[in-house]
C-alpha cells in the first residue's frame, strides 16, 4: 500500500508521500476551485446551483480539462448524495493518484440548494445574545451539510457591520466586536465539532477577511477608509476568536482594500497577520471573482498572469469562485513556477493545506457520503425546532404601551395588513424551499386563533417592486435572486380593509432585493409605499402593531410615532412566522437585542454605540444618536439590578456580580450587558464597551446572582506606539439592560 493510503500512518508522513508523488500540475490543480453545474447533464430548474437528482456528468469535458490531474475543490453541486458520490467516484478512480475532491458549499443559515432547514440569518442569532443557540445552529448546518455530501462551508460571516446601507449586513452578527467574537466562536464549534471527520461536521470558512463590514458609501466591495489602530481593535479580533479560539480552518478573504492595500494580494494581511500571527491551519482564498478585480479593477496587475502573480506571491492559496478557467490558472502558475518568478515551496505550501484539509476530512479512507442518511436528518423534527426556537429568542420588541401581547378576546376582527402578512420573507442565501411552503403570519394567526377572530387581510403594497439584478451582481451566478410574485400596490384597498376591523397588525420589511449582497440602499426608510400606507392607517385611529422581517437596521421615526408597538422579527428562517405569532400573542415572552443601533434618520449614520468621542452628536436637523440603541430590547416583564460588587483578582483581572431580579408578573429573559470604559487613557477611546453578557430566564419574583471574569482583553487598549497594553488608572465598569439603560455601575483601579 502506498504510504499516503495508509490511515495507520501519521497525516503528515502521508502528506510528505503523496507530495513527492505529484507534479507541479497537479500541486497547482489542487488549488483550483470548479463548479458541478457547469458540467452536469441536467441542472435542477428549481435552483440555479443545484444539480438534478437525476443527472449525469460530462466526462469528456472533465478529461479535457483535468486529464488525469484531479482538481480540489468543486462548489455550486448541490444535489443528492448519489450525485455526489458520482462525481466523486471520477476523481478516485479516474485521476493517476486517485485524490478525493472536497465539496464546498454556501451555508450561511442554512445549506443551500433545495433540500435544508431554513433558519433565521445570522443578525437572529446574534439578536439572541445567547452563544448557545448559535452553536445549535451550527450543529444544524454541518449535519445537514455533510449528510447531502458538503465537507466545507463558505461561512460564517465575521465581518464587523457599521455602516447600516450595506446589504450584507444581514449576513452579520452586527456592529459590535466582542458580540460578534462570541457568536463566531459558537457558531465555529458548532459545525466543525472538534474533529471534521465526523458524519456531522464541516470545515467552517469565515468571511470577509478582514474589513468588509464598512465599505466606503455603504456600498458593497467598496473600500475600506480605516486606520491600522481601528482594524486591530475592532475588526481582527472577531476573525482571531474565530481562528484561534474556534478553530476554524479556512478564510475567505475580502475583495475591498484597505487603505489602498488590496486584501487579495496584501503580503501583511495574508502572510505577516493571517497565516503568521493567527496560525490558519488549512487554505486562504479569494471571494468569487476577487482575482479578476486585481487586473481589471484596481489595476495592480497588466494582465491575468500578472493579477495571479501578485495573489499567490503575498500569500492566496486558492483561487476562489467564477475567477479564472481552470487551464489559464494551472497553465500561468506553472510558468510562474518555471519562470522562477513564483518558488515551489510556496505551491506546496499551500498544496499541503487543501491536501492537510481531505486528510483531516477522512476523505482518502471514506470519500463518499452514505446515499440514503440525508434522508432522515434534513429537515428532521429537531432541526425545525431548534429553528423555532432560534426565531423565538431573536424576536425584538422596540416599542410598546401595553397592547400586546394581544388578548383575542378583546377584538372581534384583525385587520392584517403589508407584503410580508402572507408570505414568510427568507433572507439571502437560503435554500429553495421545495415541496413546502414556509407558513406565513397569516397562515399561523388563521391556525393559532381559529373562529374566535375574524382576521382579513390585504398587501396593500409591495416591498421591492423590482427583480431586476443591479450592476456588477449578473456574474454572481451563486446568489438566489427570486423575489417572489410581484406585488402590486393597493393601498385604498388595504385602508378600506382596516376600517373594518378592530385591530391592525401591519407586516413588513424587506425583501431579496432590498436587503442581501448587493443590494445596498442609500436610504434606510421602509422600502416601497410601506411607510405611506403605515401612516394612512394610522390615520384610522385604530391600535396598530407593526411587525417588521428585515435584513438590516431601519428608519423607524414615523412608524415609532404612530404605531402602539414595534416587533422586530428579521428574516427569521421556515419558522419565523410562528415565532411571529408567538410573541405577537405572549406564548413566548419576546427578549431579543438589538445587535446595531438603529437610526434616527436615514442621514444620521454612522450611529454605532462605541463611536470615539469628540462631536455633540447634534445636528442643524437635531439629535443624531441612534433612535433606538445597540442590546436595546423591551420585555412583557420589568428587571430590577442591585448588588454590584466589583473584586480585584490580579493585576488586570476583575470579577463583575451583580443580583437581577424578575420584577413582574410573566416569566422572562433578560440579557445582562457588562460595559467598560476607559477613564484615563493616552489615545481616544470609546465611551464604553460591550466586555461580558449573559442572557438569563427568570420566573416571576425569581433573582439571579450573575459573576463576570473581566481579563486583559476587556481593558486593553493599542496605544500610540502600536502596543497592547492595560494602561494604570481607573476603569468604569457598568451593567445594564441596554449600551443605553446602564443600571448599575462602579470603579475599579488597575
Amino acid at each position: 500500500m502506498d504510504a499516503y493510503k495508509n490511515p495507520a500512518l501519521p497525516i503528515e508522513e502521508r502528506l510528505d508521500d503523496l507530495m513527492s508523488r505529484m507534479t507541479l500540475e497537479e500541486k497547482v490543480a489542487q488549488l483550483d476551485m470548479r463548479f458541478g453545474n457547469k458540467y452536469c447533464t441536467k441542472r435542477d430548474p428549481n435552483h440555479n446551483c443545484s444539480v438534478s437528482p437525476d443527472s449525469d456528468y460530462d466526462w469528456d469535458k472533465f478529461r479535457a480539462e483535468f486529464a488525469d490531474r484531479g482538481c480540489g475543490v468543486f462548489h455550486d453541486n448541490y444535489s443528492v448524495p448519489a450525485v455526489m458520490n458520482k462525481l466523486q467516484r471520477w476523481f478516485v478512480e479516474e485521476t493517476r493518484l486517485g485524490i478525493p475532491c472536497l465539496f464546498t458549499g454556501e451555508a450561511l443559515h442554512g445549506i443551500s440548494g433545495t433540500r435544508g432547514t431554513i433558519l433565521p440569518i445570522p443578525t437572529s442569532w446574534a439578536a439572541t445574545f445567547d452563544p448557545e443557540m448559535t452553536r445549535a445552529a451550527g450543529r444544524v448546518i454541518a449535519t445537514e451539510a455533510r449528510a447531502l455530501g458538503i465537507h466545507e462551508i463558505l461561512a460564517p460571516n465575521l465581518d464587523v457591520a457599521r455602516d447600516p446601507r450595506w446589504g450584507r449586513t444581514e449576513e452579520t452578527f452586527g456592529e459590535d466586536t466582542y458580540l460578534s467574537s462570541r457568536m463566531a466562536v459558537a457558531v465555529i464549534q458548532g459545525e466543525q465539532n472538534g474533529d471534521i471527520s465526523r458524519p456531522d461536521s464541516v470545515i467552517a470558512e469565515p468571511k470577509h477577511y478582514c474589513v468588509h463590514g464598512i465599505p466606503e458609501g455603504g456600498v458593497n466591495c467598496a473600500p475600506a477608509r480605516v486606520g491600522t489602530r481601528e482594524v486591530e481593535t475592532a475588526y481582527l479580533p472577531v476573525f482571531e476568536a474565530g481562528i484561534k479560539e474556534g478553530g476554524a480552518y479556512d478564510v475567505m478573504v475580502s475583495y475591498n482594500c484597505i487603505d489602498s492595500d488590496l486584501l487579495m494580494t496584501s503580503e501583511y494581511y495574508l502572510r505577516d497577520v493571517l497565516k503568521e500571527r493567527l496560525g490558519l491551519k488549512g487554505i486562504c482564498r479569494s471571494d468569487w471573482g476577487g482575482l479578476r478585480r486585481v487586473h481589471y479593477l484596481h489595476k495592480l496587475a497588466k494582465n491575468e498572469k500578472e493579477a495571479i502573480y501578485l495573489a499567490k506571491k503575498n500569500g492566496l492559496d486558492c483561487q476562489g469562485g467564477d475567477e479564472y478557467p481552470h487551464l489559464v490558472w494551472l497553465n500561468n502558475l506553472c510558468e510562474l513556477v518555471r519562470e522562477g518568478r513564483i518558488s515551489e515551496e510556496n505551491i506546496n505550501d499551500s498544496c499541503r493545506r487543501v491536501l492537510r484539509l481531505k486528510f483531516l476530512l477522512g476523505l482518502f479512507e471514506n470519500p463518499y457520503t452514505d446515499e440514503t442518511r440525508w434522508e432522515k436528518v434534513v429537515l428532521c423534527d429537531e432541526h425545525k425546532a431548534t429553528a423555532l426556537e432560534l426565531a423565538q429568542k431573536a424576536v425584538i420588541l422596540l416599542k410598546n404601551d401595553g397592547i400586546l401581547p394581544l388578548k383575542p378576546e378583546k377584538y372581534a376582527s384583525i385587520a392584517l395588513i403589508g407584503p410580508s402578512s402572507g408570505d414568510q420573507k427568507l433572507g439571502g442565501y437560503s435554500a429553495v424551499p421545495v415541496g413546502r411552503t414556509p407558513e406565513s403570519v397569516y397562515d399561523v394567526l388563521k391556525r393559532e386563533l381559529g373562529d374566535s377572530v375574524e382576521i382579513r387581510r390585504c398587501d396593500g403594497c409591495g416591498i421591492s417592486g423590482s427583480e431586476a439584478s443591479p450592476f456588477g451582481l449578473a456574474d454572481q451566478q451563486h446568489l438566489n435572486f427570486d423575489n417572489g410574485p410581484v406585488i402590486r400596490d393597493s393601498l385604498d384597498e388595504a385602508v378600506q380593509t382596516a376600517e373594518g376591523c378592530d385591530l391592525i397588525v401591519f407586516v413588513g420589511g424587506d425583501d431579496r432585493i432590498s436587503s442581501g449582497e448587493g443590494r445596498d440602499r442609500c436610504e434606510l426608510t421602509l422600502c416601497g409605499r410601506q411607510r405611506e400606507l403605515i401612516l394612512r392607517l394610522a390615520h384610522l385611529g385604530k391600535p396598530m402593531v407593526v411587525v417588521l422581517e428585515n435584513g438590516k437596521p431601519l428608519d423607524l421615526s414615523a412608524e415609532t410615532e404612530v404605531s402602539n408597538a414595534i416587533v422586530m422579527a428579521w428574516f427569521n428562517g421556515e419558522m419565523g412566522a410562528q415565532a411571529i405569532a408567538d410573541a405577537l400573542l405572549g406564548r413566548v415572552n419576546p427578549a431579543g437585542r438589538l445587535p446595531f443601533s438603529l437610526p434616527r434618520r436615514s442621514t444620521m449614520i454612522p450611529c454605532y454605540y462605541s463611536m470615539l468621542p469628540g462631536s455633540s452628536n447634534e445636528y442643524y436637523e437635531g439629535d443624531g444618536s441612534a433612535l433606538y440603541p445597540f442590546g436595546f430590547g423591551l420585555s412583557y416583564t420589568e428587571f430590577e439590578y442591585s448588588d454590584l460588587k466589583l473584586e480585584k483578582t490580579g493585576d488586570t483581572d476583575v470579577k463583575v456580580s451583580l443580583k437581577v431580579k424578575n420584577a413582574g408578573e410573566v416569566a422572562g429573559d433578560e440579557v445582562v450587558q457588562i460595559y467598560v470604559e476607559d477613564c484615563e487613557s493616552t489615545v481616544v477611546t470609546p465611551p464604553k464597551l460591550l466586555k461580558g453578557f449573559r442572557r438569563i430566564s427568570l420566573a416571576p419574583g425569581e433573582t439571579a446572582e450573575l459573576s463576570f471574569d473581566l481579563d486583559y482583553r476587556a481593558f486593553r487598549l493599542m496605544n500610540a506606539r502600536y502596543d497592547w497594553v492595560v494602561e494604570p488608572g481607573n476603569f468604569r465598569i457598568m451593567a445594564g439592560s441596554s449600551s443605553r439603560d446602564i443600571r448599575l455601575e462602579g470603579t475599579v483601579t488597575l
